[in-house]
C-alpha cells in the first residue's frame, strides 16, 4: 500500500468516526479537519463553515465556507468549496473537473453581491451571513481567492491560476487535494518550492553583498530591496512569505504599522533610514554577476522571519500610495538555512532580530521550551483506562506537524498495533488544539472563535510572558489538567450537534463558549471546577455533561441572537461583547452540578503535593545519575572547567564531593547542582573525551 493510500484510509476512518460520534455530515467533518490545515499553512487566516447549495447543472450555486472578514486580511475575500467523495479507494480528478467544481462557487459570489439575493434568505441562513458580509465589504475587497478542498487526488499541474476579473477585482483559485494534505500532514509542507525569480518576474536581479566567508556554516547576504519589488512579491505569494514568522501581519491596527504606512505615503525617501529592515531565510539562493557586481537571481522558499509588518505595510502601498513606492527601499539580511536546521536556526534569527513589536523569544515555534516540555509529558504520562476499556494510554502532543504519522510509519505492523493502543488517534492533539483547550477554560472564547492561528498567537504571547517569569507552574499536574480540558472540549464537540435546539452551524463557537461559561460559573472565591476528576477517569462525569449542555444551549442562543444592527453571527462570536453577554447570564444548572466543584484549597493542595513529589523525584533521579557517572567522570569535569575558568567556587565544592564517589555520596541537592552544571558545560563544549586533550599551558 502506498503512503497516499494509507493516508486516505486513515483520513476516511477519522472522518467517519467524527461524523458518527457527533451526528454531523461527513463533509462537515472533512471541512473542519482540513481547514485547520489551511490556516496552519497560511493559505487562509481563518475558515468559517457556511454551507449553501441550490439549483442544478449550469444554474447550481454552492459554498461550503469563507475566510472571515476580508478587512482583516488586506482585502482578500476567501471562499471555500468542498469536493468530498465517500470512497474506500483513492479517487482522482483532473483539470477538466475544475470548472464544474468552481463555477457554482463563482455563481454564488455573483449572486451574493446583490441585496436581492441576500434579502430572499432567512437571517440565520449561513448564505445570508456571507452575502451580507460581501455586500458590506465589497468596496474594500482587493482580491477573491477561491479554495477547492478535496479528498480526491488532483492530476492537474496548476496550483494558483488567475481565472477572471469581477469588475476591478481579480479572482484566483487553488486546489488542496488528498496528496497535498498528505504532504502537509507528514512534513508540514504542502506546496511545490516557492522560487522567486527576480530576473524573469520582478524586474531584474537584486544587487547584494555576500556577508559570509567561503565554507561558512551558513551563507548570508545583505541586500536593498526596492519597495515596488517587495510589494509585487508579497502580492503574488502573500502569507507564504510569513509562514515562519512569530506573528502574522496585524494590518494598520498596531501603532508600528500606522507609522510605517505614514512614512510610505508622506516621506518615502526616508523609509530606508527609519526602518529596521527585514531578516529573512531561504532554502537556496542563486547569484549572478552583473556590470555592477554580485546580484541575487532567485531565492527558493523565502521566509521573512522578522519584518512582517514592514512587508505588509509596503504591500498596502499598492492601494494607498502606489506612486510613492518607487522611492521606498528596504534593507534585507538574508541567510541560507538548510531545511534540516531550520527549526534550530530560524527561531533564533527571529528572536535576536525582532525589535519593532517586542515579543517573547520564539513564542510561535515548535522548539520553544514550553512545547518541548509538553511533548515530553505526552510521551511519558500514562492515564488510566476509561471505564469499559482494558488498556491505559497516553495523549500524543504533536508540537511539529507530521510527528505522529511519521512516528507510526517507522514501525512494523505489529509495532503499529502496540503504538495505536498506547497513543490512540483520538488522543492526538496539536499546538493550536492546546491553545483552544486552555483559552476556552480560562474564559477567552471570543479569541478562540477568531480562528486557530489568531488564538494561538494570543496564547503564545501569554505563555511566553508567563514562562519568562517562571516555568514552575507548567508541571506534570498542569499537563494532566490540560488533558482534562481536552476531554471536556472534545466531548462538547460530540454532543452539541445531537441537541434538539441545534440547527446546524456555529458548532465551534458554541463549544468554546459553553466550556468557558461552565468554567467561569464554577469559579468562586472558595471553589473551582474539579478538573482532576476528569483526567483521573478520562471522561466527563454525567453531572458535568448536563451542566455543559445547559451552557451550550445558552451559548447557541447568545450567538444566534446578536444585538440589533449586528447581522453576521460568526463575526459577533469573535467579539468581547458576545462573551460578556453570555458571561452575565444566570443559568439554571442541575442540582448535581455542585458535585463538579472542589474547594480552592484542595486544588491548591494538589499543586503543592505535585511539586513536592516532583522535587523529591528530581533529587532522587539526579543522585542516581550522578553516582552512576562515577567519581572519575566528575574529576574530569572539574579539570576541564578549571582549565577554562568555567566553574565557580560553589561548583568546585560540589564537584569535589562528586569526585570522591563511591567513598562519599553527594546529597540530592548537590546532585541537582552537579547535573545543571554538567548541562551548562556541555553547551560550552565539554565532552568526557575532551579532558584528555586539554592544553594546560
Amino acid at each position: 500500500m502506498s503512503d497516499l493510500e494509507d493516508y486516505h484510509q486513515s483520513l476516511m476512518a477519522d472522518i467517519r468516526r467524527e461524523a458518527d460520534a457527533s451526528g454531523i455530515l461527513m463533509v462537515e467533518a472533512f471541512f473542519d479537519r482540513m481547514t485547520e490545515r489551511l490556516t496552519e499553512a497560511g493559505e487562509l487566516e481563518v475558515a468559517d463553515r457556511a454551507y449553501y447549495q441550490s439549483g442544478e447543472l449550469g444554474q447550481k450555486l454552492r459554498i461550503d465556507g469563507y475566510a472571515g472578514d476580508p478587512r482583516d486580511s488586506e482585502g482578500v475575500l476567501g471562499l471555500i468549496v468542498c469536493d468530498f467523495v465517500d470512497s474506500d479507494e483513492v479517487q482522482t480528478f483532473g483539470k477538466t473537473d475544475i470548472a464544474p467544481l468552481l463555477n457554482p462557487l463563482i455563481r454564488f459570489l455573483k449572486k451574493a453581491k446583490t441585496a436581492e439575493f441576500r434579502d430572499s434568505l432567512n437571517e440565520v441562513n449561513p448564505a445570508f451571513q456571507v452575502s451580507d458580509l460581501i455586500i458590506t465589504t465589497w468596496s474594500q475587497v482587493t482580491k477573491v481567492k477561491l479554495i477547492l478542498i478535496s479528498n480526491r487526488s488532483y492530476t492537474g499541474r496548476d496550483d494558483a491560476v488567475k481565472l477572471a476579473d469581477a469588475g476591478d477585482v481579480p479572482i484566483t483559485w487553488s486546489v488542496w487535494d488528498l496528496a497535498r494534505f498528505e504532504r502537509f500532514d507528514r512534513s508540514g509542507q504542502a506546496r511545490e518550492d516557492m522560487v522567486i525569480d527576480f530576473a524573469t518576474d520582478f524586474g531584474g536581479p537584486l544587487p547584494a553583498l555576500k556577508a559570509s566567508q567561503s565554507g561558512a556554516a551558513l551563507e548570508s547576504y545583505l541586500a536593498v530591496v526596492p519597495g515596488e519589488q517587495l510589494a509585487a512579491i508579497y502580492d503574488r505569494w502573500g502569507a507564504r512569505l510569513l509562514e515562519a514568522n512569530v506573528r502574522s501581519f496585524l494590518q494598520a491596527r498596531a501603532k508600528t504599522n500606522k507609522g510605517i504606512q505614514k512614512t510610505v505615503k508622506e516621506e518615502p525617501e526616508l523609509f530606508f533610514p527609519y526602518n529596521n529592515g527585514l531578516s529573512a531565510t531561504a532554502d537556496a539562493v542563486t547569484t549572478v554577476t552583473t556590470r555592477d557586481g554580485l546580484a541575487i537571481g532567485s531565492i527558493s522558499n523565502l521566509q521573512i522571519v522578522n519584518g512582517a509588518q514592514t512587508t505588509g505595510s509596503i504591500h498596502t502601498g499598492l492601494r494607498t500610495a502606489r506612486e510613492q513606492l518607487s522611492k521606498v527601499f528596504v534593507q534585507m539580511k538574508l541567510t541560507v538555512v538548510p531545511s534540516d536546521r531550520s527549526e534550530e536556526i530560524v527561531p533564533k534569527i527571529s528572536e535576536f532580530a525582532n525589535t519593532q513589536n517586542k515579543v517573547n523569544a520564539a513564542d510561535f515555534f515548535s522548539n520553544h521550551p514550553f512545547h518541548i516540555r509538553m511533548e515530553q509529558f505526552s510521551r511519558t504520562v500514562m492515564f488510566a483506562a476509561r471505564e469499559g476499556e482494558r488498556h491505559d494510554s497516553k495523549w500524543f502532543y504533536e508540537r511539529s506537524r507530521g510527528q505522529y504519522i511519521n512516528a507510526r510509519g517507522r514501525l512494523t505492523a505489529a509495532q503499529q498495533k502496540k503504538f495505536d493502543i498506547e497513543f490512540p488517534k483520538v488522543q492526538l492533539f496539536s499546538k493550536t488544539d492546546l491553545a483552544k483547550f486552555e483559552f476556552s477554560a480560562t474564559g477567552q472564547p471570543h479569541i478562540v472563535s477568531r480562528g486557530a492561528q489568531k488564538n494561538f498567537a494570543e496564547f503564545a504571547k501569554e505563555i511566553g510572558e508567563n514562562w519568562s517569569k517562571s516555568d514552575a507552574k507548567y508541571d506534570e499536574l498542569w499537563y494532566r489538567r490540560l488533558i482534562a480540558k481536552a476531554i471536556v472540549f472534545r466531548k462538547l464537540e460530540e454532543e452539541v450537534p445531537k441537541q434538539p435546539w441545534y440547527e446546524g452551524g456555529y458548532r465551534a463557537n458554541i463549544v468554546t463558549y459553553a466550556m468557558a461559561k461552565v468554567f467561569h460559573d464554577a469559579r468562586s472565591e472558595t471553589e473551582v471546577l474539579d478538573v482532576d476528576a476528569v483526567w483521573r477517569r478520562q471522561s466527563v462525569p454525567e453531572a458535568l455533561l448536563e451542566a455543559l449542555m445547559v451552557a451550550a444551549s445558552a451559548a447557541n442562543d447568545c450567538i444566534t441572537h446578536p444585538p440589533q444592527g449586528v447581522r453576521n453571527m460568526s463575526e459577533w462570536a469573535k467579539q468581547q461583547a458576545c462573551w460578556n453577554a453570555l458571561k452575565s447570564r444566570k443559568l439554571d444548572y442541575p442540582e448535581n452540578f455542585e458535585s463538579c466543584v472542589v474547594a480552592i484549597d484542595s486544588a491548591k493542595a494538589a499543586v503543592r503535593d505535585a511539586r513536592a513529589q516532583k522535587a523529591l523525584n528530581d533529587g532522587i533521579n539526579a543522585q542516581t545519575e550522578v553516582v552512576g557517572l562515577g567519581g572519575k567522570f566528575w574529576q574530569q569535569v572539574m579539570e576541564w572547567g578549571q582549565a577554562r575558568r568555567r566553574i565557580t567556587p560553589k561548583d568546585a565544592q560540589v564537584l569535589q564531593v562528586c569526585g570522591r564517589i563511591p567513598s562519599r555520596l553527594p546529597t540530592e541537592s548537590e546532585s541537582i547542582h552537579a547535573m545543571k552544571l554538567l548541562t551548562k558545560l556541555k553547551e560550552e563544549g565539554f565532552s568526557p573525551a575532551a579532558v584528555f586533550s586539554v592544553d594546560l599551558k
